[in-house]
């Protein structure tokens, strides 16, 4: 008999093994070290000063991003809130370039003069909430923001991103999540929205940026987060949902990869780590088993010791010992330069795999110091935070009422 050939390595399947085999190494090394533990700590002090710079003054690299203004004041204020330091911050000047981003119609743009767009509306919506101050949060015009929802909805139950945009399940979360923290949810705004994403799911189980995309780990996350917020999570498949999930995070590397055949990266250790927390109230019964044979995970039932259902130890690993500057900050993977994106959501994905449900302590690697602050995964913003604000804005009228 002739045996089978042996399959042909694919430029893929040579990236997969070239980055498996890099991090397998550090790992290896680092733990090797007689000195691991210390090497399992997050540089909060440098990262917090990486951060504070980067809220002073931006190089000129980064003028790319003059249409994401809002989103870096974001991605660097949630990353000092998560590591308890954003008393540090220059509040009245933040407040101050937010208020220029703002259209006198309602909505946030990307950068002073542009137009108004739900991406950069959600991030200066959340950079408002976690400033918590009345200033940040009079900054907001409600009834500006509710006529640019409005005027942004569509008949299929999506959200454009902006005057003519895209119709996807980005803006469709980012409508829903502005709407929700500001107290402006109406029927009329939600009318179809459940709808729409269930015909975003995929027969992979994950969703897709919009219906008969490729599953996605930002779109799910996004589809899943909107969900929770309206209270309707049960309505798409959630345990072939939750097997997907459980397949993304790498047998070898521990951190997630964002969709099928794709290398990790540290950002989805929030995309598809948090979407696991989300889910996992809908299945209270369910565990995650391994299957040695294939390197994958299934879901069963049987009883849930309160800890999430994907690899909390080996995540926190994968962000610590593979993902870190010396000098502050967080990188995608082992020989990529870090960035404010990659911190935030690499800290973001930390503080969900260290926090686990009810009321079992948390699960902290390495030194003690490490556990971050609890991150609401809904919204993307400390719980603390988003109570601050869901209390305050819940006391103000809605603009849509015949009295305003």
């Amino acid at each position: 008999t002739t045996s089978e050939p042996l399959p042909q390595p694919t430029p893929t399947s040579i990236e997969q093994d070239s980055t498996e085999n890099t991090v397998l190494s550090l790992l290896r090394e680092i733990k090797n070290d007689p000195s691991f533990k210390n090497s399992t700590k997050l540089h909060k002090i440098e990262s917090i000063h990486y951060l504070l710079r980067g809220l002073r003054r931006l190089s000129s690299s980064y003028q790319c991003l003059d249409a994401s203004r809002p989103w870096l004041c974001y991605w660097m204020l949630h990353s000092l809130d998560l590591l308890d330091a954003v008393s540090e911050v220059s509040t009245e000047k933040v407040i101050s370039f937010l208020k220029k981003c703002q259209d006198p119609a309602g909505g946030i743009a990307g950068g002073p003069g542009q137009l108004p767009h739900f991406a950069p509306t959600y991030a200066g919506v959340n950079a408002v909430v976690i400033l918590a101050t009345e200033e940040a949060y009079t900054l907001v015009d409600r009834q500006g923001m509710y006529s640019f929802l409005e005027s942004m909805k569509e008949k299929d139950g999506s959200f454009r991103m902006h005057k003519d945009g895209e119709a996807d399940l980005r803006s469709t979360y980012c409508a829903l999540s502005v709407a929700s923290i500001l107290n402006l949810l109406t029927p009329e705004l939600t009318k179809d929205c459940v709808t729409y994403i269930k015909r975003c799911q995929t027969y992979e189980g994950g969703l897709g940026e919009v219906p008969g995309a490729e599953a996605h780990g930002g779109y799910t996350f996004c589809g899943v987060a909107a969900l929770a917020i309206l209270n309707q999570i049960p309505a798409i498949n959630v345990k072939r949902l939750m097997e997907w999930l459980s397949q993304m995070q790498m047998s070898k590397e521990g951190g997630f990869q964002g969709r099928t055949n794709k290398l990790v990266d540290s950002c989805y250790s929030f995309w598809q780590g948090a979407s696991i927390p989300l889910l996992q109230a809908h299945l209270p019964f369910a565990k995650q088993t391994t299957n040695p044979q294939e390197g994958g995970h299934t879901i069963e039932l049987g009883d849930n010791d309160g800890s999430w259902l994907f690899d909390q130890r080996a995540l926190q690993e994968y962000i610590l010992l593979c993902c870190q500057d010396k000098d502050g900050g967080l990188f995608d993977k082992p020989g990529k330069a870090r960035d404010y994106y990659h911190t935030c959501y690499s800290l973001s994905g930390l503080s969900v795999a260290q926090f686990n449900q009810d009321l079992k302590p948390a699960t902290v690697v390495g030194d003690p110091s490490n556990l971050l602050r609890e991150i609401d995964a809904r919204y993307g913003i400390v719980k603390s935070k988003v109570s601050r604000a869901s209390l305050y804005f819940s006391k103000l009228p809605h603009p849509s009422s015949p009295t305003n």
